[in-house]
């Protein structure tokens, strides 16, 4: 019988890359990643569907700058300075990017639920997916799912019982139903004393949705990066570049054997509530670890090969995205690693590292904060 998270892959259901960064292997690790194209896609996935969307305006009122930091713009040498490196965090260059304010910490649950109270929003891990669109992308004849397969649900971690090999992420991620924002374990979890958590399960399409009814927007990759490193020049980490351990644990991260057992050296098993860590020199919390946080930037593999300006001023990624992984599948970048992380598997929390995945894909360990230029 297929296993049913591949049968889910196989029709164009969910989408999702698990890009790992090991240092020494530098071994790329994918879940399937189906097509999602933005022309004729299914309802599930179509931004344009979620009903609550249409109805979000852009915030007339003043921006309100509090909970944000006012971060200085300037010029920064933006990749991989080190040996750890993958080749889309190559080659470094300079690049500089005015001032902007951003959020000093993940956007929260409370916050995000202030949203979702004030527009009605619905999530796309919320939304029952609609067979009649997902069949279009497919060929013909292809079989429908049971009814209980087409259900609203997401991606989210089971560590396994046993010691295994890392070359397959679909042993630790599961599809959920019932999973979101709200229970983000599935149902019989909550986010009840949790408000200053960071909200996760949450798509790039979502996180769009809330920026704009902020009245902000997303940051770009190099504004991130810029962010993160703190005013610190060629450093693997926001601290620095001493390994995550020797400085007293700086961020949430896995210790153990991933993905079997997490010790919780660093205070926390899983999520950890905004501001556990210190902030880095701009007064910005987790920008490494806890939870991956979407950027507005498309991804591609060759982006910064491709770069010909000495300075590149105020970039705003590439005009589209390409991974020759899945090149039907267009991806944004996300940034800063996660809870998942780990120092022999993933060290995505490095300031230079980053993730793909496409722009419906929402995670247990997926968040996001929000910048404004103004």
């Amino acid at each position: 019988m297929i296993n049913r998270l591949k049968y889910l892959s196989l029709i164009g259901f969910f989408a999702f890359t698990l890009y790992a960064c090991s240092s020494n292997k530098k071994e790329e690790l994918e879940l399937a990643e189906i097509e999602s194209c933005h022309g004729d896609i299914p309802d599930r996935f179509n931004p344009s569907g979620n009903a609550s969307t249409a109805v979000i305006e852009e915030r007339d009122a003043p921006i309100s700058h509090e909970g944000m930091v006012w971060i200085e713009g300037g010029e920064f040498t933006m990749g991989s300075t080190d040996d750890r490196g993958r080749k889309d965090e190559l080659p470094a260059h300079r690049t500089r990017v005015d001032g902007f304010w951003m959020d000093e910490t993940e956007v929260t649950n409370a916050q995000f639920a202030a949203f979702v109270e004030a527009t009605g929003y619905v999530t796309i891990a919320e939304k029952k997916p609609d067979w009649e669109e997902i069949k279009k992308q497919l060929p013909p004849g292809t079989p429908r799912p049971p009814d209980d397969v087409l259900v609203a649900a997401s991606l989210t971690f089971h560590s396994p019982n046993q010691p295994i090999s890392l070359n397959n992420a679909a042993q630790w991620w599961e599809w959920t139903p019932g999973a979101s924002w709200k229970m983000p374990q599935g149902p019989g979890s909550s986010i009840e004393g949790k408000e200053n958590y960071p909200v996760v399960h949450i798509a790039w399409d979502d996180a769009k949705a809330y920026a704009k009814w902020a009245g902000k927007r997303l940051p770009t990759e190099a504004e991130w990066e810029y962010a993160a490193r703190g005013g610190l020049e060629d450093k693997s980490f926001p601290w620095g570049d001493d390994p995550v351990e020797k400085s007293g644990f700086m961020a949430n991260i896995w210790q153990g054997d991933f993905p079997v057992t997490d010790k919780g050296v660093d205070g926390y098993k899983g999520l950890a509530p905004t501001k556990s860590f210190p902030a880095n020199p701009y007064g910005l919390y987790d920008m490494a670890g806890n939870v991956w946080e979407w950027t507005n930037d498309w991804y591609r593999e060759d982006y910064y090969s491709k770069i010909t300006e000495e300075v590149s001023v105020n970039p705003q990624g590439p005009k589209d995205s390409y991974d020759p992984q899945e090149p039907t599948v267009p991806k944004k970048v996300v940034k800063g690693g996660s809870f998942l992380c780990n120092v022999s598997y993933c060290e995505g929390y490095r300031v230079s590292g980053k993730m793909k995945s496409s722009a419906d894909t929402g995670l247990e360990h997926t968040g996001f904060r929000c910048v404004s230029s103004n």
